[in-house]
């Protein structure tokens, strides 16, 4: 039994990066990447594949190949290609994004043919890539057990765990990223008050003292704070936020399992709306807004000036004075 080596298909920012580590780290890795794999990592030490096949051959059984490729369909004419190749008792372990229903089922077909899957959440980044990963792992003991020794080795102390069984892995970093868009929902939202304050702040500042010793220091936290040193007004990025959907199924998850989860699912919201340029939600809130009260079709002093200088706001005014 060899737990000194595995394979990865994938040699992009994620499996590339977990690759060096690996190589660093004096493990043995052989690689699959359709574009080819890059100079640096063959210089390295990657046993570069150039089919599928050449898995079998040139690693001792059993064999662990990990895979680092987009979630969907894809996944799924991979493991049908790989479980033609391998031999029984080896091990696939799905390292991307795929939703846990997907995996449950893969599992359950590559079972039949005698090989274990793993379905692997994987967090921290390229830079958790390069420097030590945080792994969450669903499976059977058996297979988990095996390839347990090599993902130790690239995660960051107690960044390891057997979440549960098959499908849990997948699940758990599912979790895991609605949570992260909650998070930075609400740090953009704290970062948009500092920024709305009626005298000039410090944010620089402010951001920096946060990141030492706050309650809300976070990772997160410092990405932002070195994004406006680098640039204060944030005139680099636009505000349309992209993102591939998997917390999508999350709150479609939440929804069957009817656990209440409000921070998340409006984050994910938010995060659509940014993408809507013409903002016809916006419209559509205005046209209804006019049927039943009147108010007005876009901007109007008169209404700006009642919300500046209203009641609420005196009355808010006068307690912070």
């Amino acid at each position: 039994m060899s737990t000194g080596e595995f394979g990865v298909i994938g040699l992009g920012r994620m499996g590339g990066g977990l690759a060096s580590l690996a190589l660093e780290k004096q493990l043995r890795v052989a690689g699959f990447s359709r574009g080819g794999a890059a100079k640096e990592l063959t210089a390295a030490g990657l046993i570069e594949i150039k089919q599928l096949a050449d898995f079998r051959a040139r690693l001792k059984p059993p064999r662990i190949v990990l895979l680092y490729i987009p979630a969907g369909p894809g996944v799924d004419d991979v493991l049908t290609s790989l479980s033609e190749c391998l031999e029984a008792g080896d091990v696939i372990v799905d390292g991307g994004n795929s939703y846990w229903g997907d995996s449950i089922r893969r599992h359950r077909q590559l079972k039949d043919r005698d090989l274990d899957f793993v379905d692997l959440g994987t967090s921290g980044g390229q830079s958790g890539a390069r420097t030590g990963a945080c792994f969450m792992a669903g499976g059977e003991n058996r297979a988990v057990a095996l390839i347990e020794p090599i993902l130790r080795v690239l995660a960051v102390p107690g960044g390891f765990v057997h979440a549960g069984p098959p499908g849990a892995g997948h699940f758990v970093k599912l979790v895991h990223n609605g949570i992260e868009f909650a998070m930075m929902q609400g740090i953009a939202e704290g970062f948009e008050l500092l920024t709305k304050y009626n005298q000039p702040l410090d944010i620089r500042a402010v951001l920096e003292c946060w990141r030492h010793g706050s309650v809300i220091r976070s990772w997160l936290l410092d990405l932002l704070s070195q994004a406006y040193n680098d640039d204060p007004h944030l005139r680099k990025p636009t505000s349309y936020i992209e993102d591939t959907g998997e917390v999508n199924w999350l709150v479609a998850d939440a929804l069957r399992m009817e656990a209440p989860i409000p921070a998340i699912a409006l984050s994910v919201m938010q995060l659509v709306g940014s993408r809507d340029e013409r903002r016809n939600w916006a419209k559509a809130i205005v046209a209804m807004r006019h049927g039943f009260g009147g108010h007005p079709f876009g901007r109007d002093e008169n209404v700006a000036r009642e919300r500046r200088e209203g009641k609420v706001g005196e009355r808010l005014q006068s307690k912070a004075r």
